[in-house]
């Protein structure tokens, strides 16, 4: 069972919210919007990044090469690898012959050089170095056809059901290898989820100095970095098959879009769709957040034979919700509380959920709600003592 409450002082302060789909389903542009099919590109796809709602779906699903936007679970995997403790970033790995070997967009790493796992997340991110990638995907899963696998594997745990990795770099030539604007953006946003990839991502351009003294210039081949002021990530990618792709996110207050471009004619026009989409997107739509990541949840929660109460509460990320501007409608906030729990509690377990939704009940927001500290289960002198200061009363 659980306890449920509305908490009122929160359903106030959005009443004046617009109405919205169950985040990730399809919103359908207004009469007047911004119009998708006019794009060159072969498919392009849109979505607010902390409620998956959709801002524009042109050919989403269908299945088209990525090139080096491959590189977006390579980096991925790695950052995964890294919280796992699987991985640290000033581990030294020595860069194989393969590795070394794979031209294209390189770093020009020494084979049987020892790099920081660090530097080559940072070729990888900034000009998109095929040598880094590789290096990283053999020092993970010892070689890289298994590392693919673990690729695959991971695509398809996050429900990119139409993508196909054949390879770490995205390189053409080394067998079938697809995926869709959809899958990308969702791939992207797991990315976009690892604070440390930021890091490096706003990176314009940076004179590598490798071990041996040698200096390559690195220049990010996303152009949005330098030429679009709220821009801070994304990844590029070309082959004569793939055409010019692009997936990229920007921020502005706290509304983060990413958008996905796919099969442009050229380099110039991905830039130039993405800017429309972000401009389009930042112009009709605002995100206000309910409550904040860590923020203290006003709520009181009974956990059988805890020492300490009452329990602090807090929820796991920013729980926010995304609306057109202008538009007015009613949003309720709910605190679902878990019930019959028992201490002891590790604070890493969830004891209840906020849900912000819409006056149809449509969930556009959620997040768990945590202790902020262990819940200890009360001992015999515990409870002897609650029972004397209760009498003393």
């Amino acid at each position: 069972m659980k306890k449920v409450f509305l908490i009122i002082f929160l359903a106030a302060i959005v009443t004046t919210a617009c109405a919205l789909p169950i985040a990730g389903a399809a919103y359908a542009m207004p009469a007047g919007g911004f119009d998708a099919s006019s794009y060159g590109s072969r498919a392009a796809y849109m979505v607010d990044y902390d409620t998956g709602t959709v801002l524009l779906d042109k050919n989403s699903d269908e299945r088209y090469p990525i090139a080096s936007m491959v590189k977006i679970m390579t980096l991925l995997i790695t950052f995964e690898e890294i919280d796992k403790g699987n991985l640290s970033l000033d581990e030294k790995i020595t860069v194989s012959d393969y590795a070394s070997g794979m031209g294209g967009s390189q770093m020009f790493l020494d084979s049987g050089t020892e790099y920081p796992v660090a530097d080559l997340i940072k070729g990888v991110t900034v000009c998109s170095a095929n040598d880094a990638a590789t290096a990283l995907g053999e020092r993970i899963s010892g070689n890289i056809d298994t590392f693919v696998e673990k690729m695959n594997t991971y695509a398809k745990e996050l429900g990119m059901n139409d993508t196909l990795f054949c390879n770490a770099t995205g390189l053409p030539g080394l067998g079938e290898q697809y995926s869709t604007a959809k899958d990308v953006s969702i791939m992207f946003r797991k990315l976009l989820s690892h604070d440390k990839y930021y890091e490096y991502s706003g990176i314009w351009m940076e004179n590598y100095t490798h071990p041996d003294g040698r200096v390559t210039e690195m220049v990010n081949t996303n152009k949005l970095i330098r030429f679009y002021k709220n821009c801070d990530s994304g990844k590029t990618g070309y082959t004569d098959a793939a055409k010019h792709c692009l997936s990229a996110s920007a921020k502005v207050g706290d509304m983060r879009i990413v958008a996905t471009v796919l099969g442009a004619e050229n380099s110039k026009a991905r830039f130039k769709e993405m800017t429309d989409m972000f401009n389009y997107a930042f112009a009709n739509y605002e995100v206000r957040t309910i409550i904040k990541k860590g923020e203290a949840i006003p709520d009181k929660i009974t956990v059988n034979k805890a020492k300490d109460e009452p329990i602090e509460l807090y929820v796991d990320k920013d729980v926010k919700y995304f609306t057109r501007k202008g538009l007015a409608t009613e949003e309720f906030v709910k605190v679902e509380l878990y019930d019959n729990m028992t201490a002891p509690i590790s604070k890493d377990t969830p004891l209840g959920k906020i849900t912000v939704t819409d006056k149809n009940g449509n969930i556009v927001s959620e997040g768990q709600i945590f202790s902020k500290t262990d819940i200890k289960k009360q001992k015999f002198a515990d409870a002897l003592e609650k029972v004397l200061k209760n009498w003393l009363k």
